[in-house]
C-alpha cells in the first residue's frame, strides 16, 4: 500500500501536465467555439434562435479536443516514470495500483471542473451572450448527472488506454505499441462486420450505459494489460 500512494505522489508532482495542461486545452478550444459562433453570428444566425442552440449543442470539439492529450498523458505516465519509480524504491504491482489511482484522480478532477464550468455557462445565459460552449449534447446537455459519469468515464478511458501503450513499449520496445494498435484494430473491424447488418435495430435500442459498460471494460482491461506487462518489463 506504501508504494501504491508513493507512486501516485510521484505521478501528482507532474502538477503543471496534470492539472494545468488540460486546462490550457480547453480554453483554447472555448475560445475557438466562441470565435465560430462569432462566425455564425455574423453570417446572419441569431443566438437563442431554434437553429443557433441546436447546431451549438451539436459541437463535440470540447470533448474530443482533450482526448489525445489524455492517451498522450497516460503513455507518459508509464513510460517515462517506471523507471525512475522502481529507482525509489516502489514495487510493481505498487506502481502499477498507483497509476491507476492517479488516472482516477485526475479523471475526478476533470470531471469537477468540466461541471463547474456547464454550471456557470447556464447561471450566466451562456455568457451573457448565447454562446454553447460545455452545455452541448456530447456532454449531455446541461444535465450533471450525465456529463459527470461522461466525463469522468471518458477521461478514465484515455488515461488506462494510454497505460497500457506506455506499458507495452517498455515491455517490448516500438513494436510493443504497434502489435496493440493493429489488434485493436482488427477486432474493431470485425466486429463492424458481424454488427453492420443489424445496425439499425442496435441504434434503435441503443441505451446510454451501454457506453457507461463500455468504458468500464476497456478500464478494467487497459489496467490489467498495463500490470501484466509492466510485471516483466525491463527498466530501462
Amino acid at each position: 500500500m506504501s508504494t501504491l500512494i508513493s507512486s501516485t505522489k510521484l505521478h501528482l508532482n507532474k502538477r503543471e501536465i496534470t492539472f494545468a495542461v488540460p486546462l490550457y486545452i480547453t480554453g483554447l478550444v472555448a475560445v475557438v467555439s466562441v470565435l465560430i459562433s462569432f462566425l455564425f453570428w455574423r453570417a446572419g444566425s441569431q443566438p437563442g434562435s431554434e437553429g443557433w442552440i441546436s447546431g451549438s449543442q451539436s459541437n463535440p470539439g470540447i470533448l474530443y479536443s482533450l482526448a489525445g492529450f489524455l492517451v498522450y498523458l497516460g503513455v507518459q505516465s508509464v513510460a517515462t516514470t517506471f523507471p525512475f519509480a522502481l529507482s525509489l524504491g516502489a514495487t510493481r504491482r505498487g506502481f502499477a495500483g498507483g497509476t491507476v489511482l492517479w488516472a482516477v484522480l485526475v479523471s475526478a478532477y476533470l470531471a469537477f471542473v468540466f461541471a463547474v464550468l456547464t454550471t456557470i455557462e447556464i447561471a450566466t445565459d451562456h455568457w451573457f451572450a448565447g454562446f454553447y460552449v460545455f452545455d452541448v449534447y456530447v456532454l449531455g446537455a446541461g444535465d450533471l448527472s450525465r456529463l459527470l459519469p461522461t466525463v469522468f468515464l471518458g477521461t478514465l478511458s484515455m488515461l488506462t488506454i494510454g497505460g497500457v501503450f506506455g506499458a507495452a513499449w517498455l515491455r517490448f520496445g516500438a513494436r510493443g505499441p504497434q502489435v496493440i494498435g493493429v489488434g485493436v484494430g482488427l477486432v474493431l473491424v470485425l466486429a463492424l462486420i458481424v454488427l453492420i447488418p443489424s445496425a439499425a435495430e442496435i441504434l434503435g435500442r441503443f441505451e446510454l450505459w451501454w457506453l457507461a459498460v463500455t468504458a468500464a471494460v476497456v478500464i478494467a482491461l487497459s489496467s490489467a494489460g498495463m500490470w501484466s506487462l509492466l510485471r516483466s518489463a525491463i527498466v530501462r
